[in-house]
C-alpha cells in the first residue's frame, strides 16, 4: 500500500475529546487525519473517531448539537468504521448514570454505564486486560500489553443476547478494577475502548494500527 493510499480517519471535534492526542496517535501509525465536526467530512472518512471525556450527560449534549449522533447512526447503517475512545464508548450504550440523574446514550449497544464499584476511583493509570479470544483489535499484544485508563464510570455484567446464527456475537474484553468492566468492545463496524489508546504508547499504537488495518 503506497502512501498515497493511506487510510482517511476523522478525529470527530464536538468539545469533549482530547483531540490533538488522538491525531498525534493515529498519524504516527499511517492514518491520513483530520480533526473537524465538519459533516460530509466526518461522513466519508474511511474511520470516524469519537473521543470523550467528561461527564456522559455533556458529551451526549456536545455530540448531538453537533449532529454526531446522526452521523454515527448512518455511518453504522451503512456499514462504515466507528471507534470511540472512554466516554466516547460510554456514550455508545442505551444510557448513563451519573449521581442517580440518568442520560439516555446512543442506543447502539443495550446496557447502562454506571458508578465503578473500587476501593479508589477514579480508575487512573495503567492496567491489563483479558482480551477477546478472537479479538482483532488486539491481535498481536500479549496478555501483560498495559493500557492506559482514566474513568470512573464503566459498564458491568455485559452481553448482547444474539439469537441469528448469522450475526456475529460482540467480542467483549474485560479489565479488572474493584471489579470487571468492559474494557473493549468489537461489534461489526462499531469498536470501542474504555481505556486511552492515544496514551497507552506502543501498545496504544498496535491497537490502532490494527484498527487501521480493517478500515
Amino acid at each position: 500500500m503506497g502512501m498515497s493510499e493511506a487510510k482517511k480517519v476523522v478525529v470527530f471535534d464536538y468539545g469533549f475529546g482530547n483531540v490533538r492526542s488522538a491525531e498525534r496517535a493515529l498519524a504516527r501509525v499511517g492514518a491520513d487525519v483530520e480533526i473537524t465536526r465538519d459533516f460530509d467530512r466526518a461522513m466519508n472518512a474511511d474511520g470516524l473517531l469519537v473521543p470523550g471525556v467528561g461527564a456522559f450527560s455533556a458529551c451526549m449534549k456536545g455530540l448531538k448539537d453537533a449532529r454526531g449522533d446522526w452521523i454515527v447512526g448512518r455511518r453504522l447503517a451503512g456499514g462504515r468504521p466507528v471507534m470511540g475512545i472512554c466516554v466516547g464508548m460510554q456514550i455508545l450504550f442505551e444510557r448513563g448514570i451519573e449521581h442517580g440523574v440518568e442520560t439516555a446514550g446512543l442506543d447502539e449497544w443495550p446496557g447502562t454505564v454506571g458508578p465503578l464499584q473500587a476501593p479508589i476511583v477514579p480508575h487512573m493509570g495503567w492496567n491489563t486486560v483479558e482480551a477477546a479470544k478472537d479479538s482483532e483489535l488486539f491481535a498481536g499484544l500479549d496478555a501483560e500489553a498495559r493500557f492506559y485508563f482514566v474513568h470512573s464510570y464503566a459498564v458491568h455484567d455485559w452481553s448482547l443476547e444474539v439469537t441469528n446464527a448469522k450475526i456475529r456475537v460482540p467480542r467483549v474484553t474485560w479489565a479488572t478494577h474493584g471489579e470487571r468492566f468492559v474494557a473493549a468492545v468489537e461489534n461489526g463496524a462499531l469498536w470501542a475502548t474504555q481505556f486511552h489508546p492515544e496514551k497507552s504508547g506502543d501498545a496504544g499504537a498496535q491497537l490502532l494500527t490494527n484498527w487501521i488495518g480493517t478500515l
